[in-house]
């Protein structure tokens, strides 16, 4: 098939669901009992063993040595026969994943893009034209040894300027010192993007003074543009570093408490696609419906950005066949078997995710895990492949080099220019960004569970649709893009991680 399928959207809520006509296997919605008779669109068949929701049950006779098919993809190899009503998992299903392998230049026509509508969203315009939804004082340590300090520089300037800008926060990290080479330009180039920020209405850069990740050489990374919104401190300069941080940020509290909100439309939002604690209802309800966004934002002139390169592994033909041009595609290529080759010559199999959280919800192979994910990035063409640590260059869906763990990722989304954020998870996670990280439950049971976590309930699209679900996610995501708080905000979850890759000294 040339295109992953949308989101069947279904008038009553079956049993399990079957994405592609030709599946081998239908995802339960609920648990199953054994010897219960359900419907599968249209047909009954008898379920031969207890199956959890999430988990797949096969719809017709797998031969073993024979493909396994959802979505209308092959997410793997049958170890042995199985028959219909069984459950498919990990003990009769394997990966197919390979090494770096070659791959076509295919390009497919566009899918034609839904009108995006007049959505509005009230946020702060920079002099570089992008808007934030915030407007903060954020405080970036250079190096691990200053990170505390830094935390209290912020913690009694929020109090000091309660009123005058959104907040003031601090990104503490461990690293900065003791790395080397491309590892500490890493660290170097994340945070030089952080700090240029739309949502960052000033930045205080806070180092020691001996460390390998120096002031200066840090200031010199960010576009000269922002520079007037930046303050830096040494704290082994300064007779005292908490005196000389307070100063700053009065400086930078009294040029950001100008901005004021102005009405904007999609096409100033930036909004960063990610996935974790993914279930088997992940590919069914959240992560299409973030799509539906992602497609609603790009068709609006707005940009979106898709990261977590191993988790696009077993569905990476989707989006290239996407690729803008030869030069998108040829990039593309060249991430997916660096990030491979990272994988082998570390000696660890390319095919080692999902996680256990992700096999007890009822994926199996990381083609399967992949094929949902990729879903966050709707239909639109791919525009941008960007290196980590590169910041956003034009409209439209670009990728983003960064690993699948969530505070490297969101991270990076983060430094590349994303002013919010959408989360999927099926298992629940408090974590947080930088920017408003909005959690959609891919289920009801989470979403009522963990309401202080959950920002929305995207199971709403087997109940409602997926437009009509995508009509409210985006009213709550212009609310909280105006200002409203999300979950991760009002828990102060609000940290960063940064990709280490080099050597410690």
């Amino acid at each position: 098939m040339d295109h992953a399928p949308e989101t069947l959207v279904l008038p009553t809520l079956p049993d399990v669901v079957r994405i592609g006509p030709n599946d081998a296997v239908a995802v339960a919605l609920r648990a199953l009992e054994a010897g219960e008779r359900i419907d599968v669109a249209g047909a009954a068949l008898t379920v031969a063993e207890p199956i959890a929701r999430g988990h797949k049950v096969a719809v017709r006779s797998i031969r073993a040595g024979a493909p396994v098919h959802r979505y209308g993809w092959p997410i793997g190899t049958a170890t042995r026969d199985i028959g219909v009503g069984d459950h498919v998992h990990s003990h009769n299903l394997v990966t197919n994943l390979r090494a770096e392998e070659p791959y076509d230049y295919a390009p497919i026509a566009p899918r034609p893009q839904r009108a995006p509508g007049d959505w509005r969203f009230r946020g702060y315009r920079r002099a570089d034209g992008s808007v934030g939804t915030r407007n903060e004082i954020w405080v970036i340590p250079t190096v691990g040894c200053v990170a505390r300090t830094a935390e209290r520089v912020a913690q009694r300037a929020a109090a000091r300027h309660r009123e005058q800008v959104d907040d003031v926060v601090a990104f503490p990290h461990p690293l900065g010192c003791s790395q080397l080479g491309d590892d500490l330009d890493g660290t170097a180039r994340l945070l030089a993007a952080l700090a240029s920020s739309p949502n960052a209405g000033g930045v205080l850069l806070m180092g020691l003074g001996c460390e390998e990740n120096q002031l200066a050489a840090l200031l010199e990374r960010v576009p000269q543009g922002r520079r007037d919104r930046i303050r830096t401190v040494g704290a082994q300069m300064s007779v005292d570093e908490y005196d000389a941080a307070a100063q700053a940020i009065d400086e930078l509290v009294a040029i950001a408490a100008q901005d004021q909100r102005e009405e904007v439309g999609l096409a100033a939002l930036r909004v960063g696609l990610k996935c974790g604690g993914s279930d088997g209802l992940s590919g069914l309800t959240a992560n299409p419906l973030i799509g539906r966004i992602a497609d609603m934002v790009t068709a609006a002139g707005g940009q979106a950005i898709l990261t977590e390169i191993p988790e696009i592994f077993g569905a990476e033909r989707l989006l290239m066949q996407r690729a803008a041009n030869r030069q998108v595609f040829d990039d593309l290529v060249a991430l997916v078997n660096r990030f491979k080759r990272y994988f082998i010559d570390h000696g660890e199999p390319i095919s080692e995710n999902p996680s256990p959280g992700n096999v007890a919800g009822g994926i199996t192979t990381l083609e399967e895990k992949s094929l949902g994910a990729v879903q966050k990035g709707g239909h639109a063409p791919l525009m941008d492949v960007l290196g980590y640590g590169e910041r956003l260059r034009r409209p439209g869906l670009s990728l983003l080099e960064a690993p699948g763990n969530d505070a490297v990722s969101t991270t990076a989304l983060a430094a590349a220019g994303a002013t919010i954020t959408l989360f999927s998870t099926g298992r629940g996670t408090p974590l947080g960004s930088p920017v408003p990280t909005l959690k959609l439950a891919t289920n009801h049971e989470l979403a009522a569970r963990k309401p202080a976590w959950i920002d929305f309930d995207a199971a709403r699209v087997l109940d409602d649709g997926l437009d009509a679900a995508a009509e409210a996610l985006m009213t709550r995501i212009c609310a909280i893009a105006s200002g409203e708080s999300a979950r991760n905000e009002r828990n102060g979850e609000r940290d960063i991680a940064i990709w280490k890759r080099g050597v410690t000294l």
